[in-house]
C-alpha cells in the first residue's frame, strides 16, 4: 500500500482486466458533463467508469483504464495535483491523461500537471472521440 499525497491510501489491483477491454474513467463533478460522456463513448461499445468526488486514485488502482479524461477542478481535489500524483505511480502512469476544462489557461496547466491532452470545455462529440481514437486505436 501507498499514502498519496492527494487522495489518501492505494490498494494494488487485485483485479484482472483483460487488455481487450477499453475502460475509459471520466471524473468530473459535474454530473451532467459525466452523464454525456458516458453516454457518448457508450454507444460506441467503451465501458466508462465514471467519477466524481474526487477518488481517482483508488479507482485507477482497481480498474486499470485505458485513458483517463481527469477535470482540472473538482470540489474537494485539485485535477492537476491528482494527474502529477498518477504520473509519479509505476501502476499508473503510463496512463493517458486528458485533462478537461473551461480554464483559459488550459495549455498551461496541463504541460505542469504532466497529462498528456487536453479537451477544452465546451466540446463536440467529434472532439471527444477524436481524443479516444488518439488514445486508444493507435
Amino acid at each position: 500500500m501507498r499514502k498519496t499525497k492527494v487522495i489518501g491510501t492505494v490498494k494494488p489491483s487485485q483485479k484482472k482486466i483483460s487488455d481487450q477491454d477499453n475502460v475509459i474513467v471520466v471524473a468530473d463533478d459535474d454530473p451532467a458533463i459525466l452523464d454525456a460522456m458516458k453516454m457518448i463513448l457508450e454507444s460506441y461499445n467503451y465501458k466508462v467508469e465514471t467519477v466524481s468526488d474526487g477518488s481517482v486514485l483508488p479507482k485507477l488502482m482497481t480498474i486499470k483504464p485505458k485513458l483517463l479524461f481527469l477535470d482540472i477542478r473538482m470540489s474537494g481535489v485539485n485535477g492537476k495535483d491528482v494527474c502529477r500524483e498518477l504520473k509519479e505511480i509505476d501502476e499508473t502512469k503510463d496512463i493517458p491523461v486528458v485533462m478537461i476544462s473551461a480554464s483559459c489557461d488550459l495549455i498551461k496547466i496541463v504541460k505542469e500537471a504532466g497529462a498528456d491532452d487536453f479537451l477544452e470545455k465546451p466540446f463536440e462529440m467529434n472532439d471527444l472521440l477524436s481524443k479516444v481514437n488518439k488514445y486508444l486505436l493507435n
